[in-house]
């Protein structure tokens, strides 16, 4: 039986490590196919978007990186844009491009029939990369919405040997210290199939391409009632987990709160994380086998600050939970084939109210213990309300 209080205080220790990278697009408008609601007080540009995100780490001490999506978060100097983030506290994360907004790509991007049409898709990555340098950023994220609608379309085996051929032209542009993470979602936009639908499909892409590509896990791409904390343990045996994007779902691609829709399956999740002790190092060390904790999520009723702050302490939480598990009474009541024994073993983890840890966590760091609070009485939001009046508020493009 493992002794609590040396627990309880390695817990702590991982826990004053533990980064969570934000979205830059969490922090302008967003919607359905329906409708896209304004918020008073949205971000107007990248530097607005930085500022916001900059206020989740003030006030969770966690959240020191924000990922940029190109073209979204163009700007004409990016060494500026940097700069800023840098005064504001954080650092550019990772650089994601974007093949789902250009109309030459109703067909595929990078899977394109036409050679032009997939050089153009190149070429974007290639924009990506030079704003990776100006940044400093060090991870390139791509997303493939190439797919087709009908059986008979488009030849299922040629678009995969375009993809081979595209990813290889991607993965050369990359410099030495950068990784490429590809991401992988079964469905949609396409819908009787998708170019990279699965785990498998990403990650024989990765190992073709080298050593510094790696598989990224989006929490809302699986189709209903797949084991994820599975699919991480296959990826982290192989050395090709390279980051998640952490959201929740009820349906498909919801994009919502991160533990908001099944807490206990975040809490899966991330044990298979610390169980395989991959919580740390941070993953841009090239000797380390940590993994990037990204958020990917769409605020479309919500306020976009506080549910950025609320998603970073539902991850420290299923974190904290997942740190707890007494590993040596887990291994014991598994290989003494005591069924339940061992899931009251996780339960009793999952059960364990953590708040006050992260509270003291917090204290600890010279924050104040509730985020959310103090953030509401920080006066912020009603400071940029009341600033950001006139120009055009950001959105995520459709």
């Amino acid at each position: 039986m493992t002794d609590l209080a040396s627990t309880r205080e390695r817990a702590l220790a991982a826990l004053r490590e533990q980064t969570i990278e934000l979205p830059s697009w969490a922090f302008g408008n967003s919607g359905t196919r329906f409708k896209v609601f304004g918020t008073p007080g949205t971000p107007r540009d990248p530097f607005e978007k930085i500022s916001d995100a900059a206020q989740v780490h003030a006030f969770t001490g966690v959240a020191p990186r924000v990922s940029l999506h190109i073209p979204w978060d163009l700007v004409d100097d990016y060494e500026k844009l940097a700069a800023h983030a840098a005064d504001s506290g954080v650092a550019i994360g990772m650089i994601n491009s974007n093949l789902f907004q250009d109309d030459a790509y109703k067909f595929g991007s990078l899977t394109h029939p036409d050679a032009q049409v997939r050089a153009k898709a190149v070429a974007h990555h290639a924009q990506c990369v030079d704003v990776m340098r100006a940044t400093g950023s060090k991870e390139l994220k791509l997303w493939l919405p190439d797919g087709t609608n009908y059986p008979g379309q488009d030849d299922l085996r040629d678009r995969q040997e375009r993809l081979a051929d595209s990813l290889q032209q991607i993965y050369a542009l990359l410099d030495e210290d950068h990784r490429l993470v590809l991401e992988y979602k079964f469905f949609e936009p396409a819908f009787y199939h998708t170019d990279i639908p699965d785990w498998g499909t990403s990650l024989l892409h990765c190992l073709a391409l080298g050593e510094r590509a790696k598989v990224v896990l989006d929490t809302g791409h699986h189709a209903p009632g797949t084991n994820i904390e599975f699919i991480v343990v296959q990826l982290l045996r192989a050395g090709r987990l390279g980051a998640f994007d952490f959201n929740s779902r009820f349906y498909a691609d919801d994009d919502l709160m991160a533990g908001a829709a099944d807490p206990f399956q975040l809490f899966r999740i991330v044990y298979e994380i610390v169980r395989s002790n991959a919580l740390a190092p941070q993953p841009w060390d090239p000797a380390g086998s940590g993994v990037n904790f990204m958020l990917d999520q769409c605020h479309n009723v919500e306020e976009k600050i506080p549910g950025q702050i609320r998603s970073v302490t539902n991850i420290q939480q299923a974190t904290a939970k997942a740190l707890l598990v007494d590993r040596e009474a887990l291994t014991a009541a598994q290989r003494a084939g005591d069924v339940l024994g061992a899931n009251d073993v996780l339960m009793d983890a999952y059960s364990t109210d953590v708040r006050p840890l992260l509270a003291e966590l917090r204290e600890s760091m010279g924050l104040d213990p509730d985020p959310m609070a103090a953030f509401k009485a920080s006066g912020y939001a009603a400071r940029i309300a009341a600033e950001r009046v006139g120009g055009r508020q950001a959105g995520w493009g459709a």
